[in-house]
């Protein structure tokens, strides 16, 4: 004798896509239901390009292009000891041949004629510093300027620079020909005021 089934509790409405039966009072989450998608991260905003180089940080600005040339840029390429030297017949050998021929007539010429020499050299640095160009240089196409800017040097650091040369003299002239074999291509007197010697761009 077979037992009838029991009774079970009535259940919802069936789910129409033939899954589990809907509960009593139960409604489907809308597409508003959901809490918003989080903010793009920056690797979203600016993917980074190809090689694996991350982006620029925001606000980065490349640097105006007239600003002046670090260390090591110059307005040109450094001048080498023979183009140095031709300089230096003008603005050193032969006005020192000169006034010291005024020296053989007698003491007061010679006196005049070394004032003469003074003048001649804090002039011809004062040209070097506000131009970076002596008599000498402007004949040879060359220019000084600084080691660390690259631009002139001033009046007075020109004159500075001038007189230092002297020293360049005392060790028997050796400090001339440093630029010979000095990896800047310097003399004494160069590395004193910080200068270097370029030739001018044509």
């Amino acid at each position: 004798m077979s037992m009838p089934p029991p009774d079970l509790p009535p259940s919802g409405p069936e789910d129409p896509s033939g899954g589990l039966p809907t509960p009593p009072g139960y409604t489907p989450p809308g597409p508003d239901s959901f809490p918003p998608p989080p903010p793009p991260t920056g690797s979203e905003v600016f993917p980074p390009p190809p090689g694996g180089y991350a982006p620029p940080p925001g606000g980065y600005m490349p640097p105006p292009s007239g600003a002046a040339p670090g260390p090591g840029v110059y307005p040109g390429p450094l001048a080498e000891w023979p183009q140095r030297a031709l300089g230096a017949l003008i603005d050193w050998v032969a006005p020192a041949v000169v006034f010291g021929m005024l020296n053989r007539f007698g003491a007061t010429i010679g006196f005049l004629a070394w004032l003469a020499w003074l003048g001649w050299i804090a002039y011809n640095g004062f040209l070097n510093g506000t131009t970076g160009q002596s008599f000498g240089k402007q004949m040879a196409g060359l220019k000084t300027v600084g080691e660390q800017t690259g631009q002139v040097i001033g009046a007075g650091m020109g004159v500075a620079r001038a007189f230092a040369h002297i020293i360049d003299s005392l060790i028997c002239y050796v400090g001339w020909l440093f630029p010979l074999w000095d990896g800047k291509k310097q003399t004494i007197a160069d590395k004193i005021v910080k200068t270097v010697v370029v030739v001018v761009p044509k």
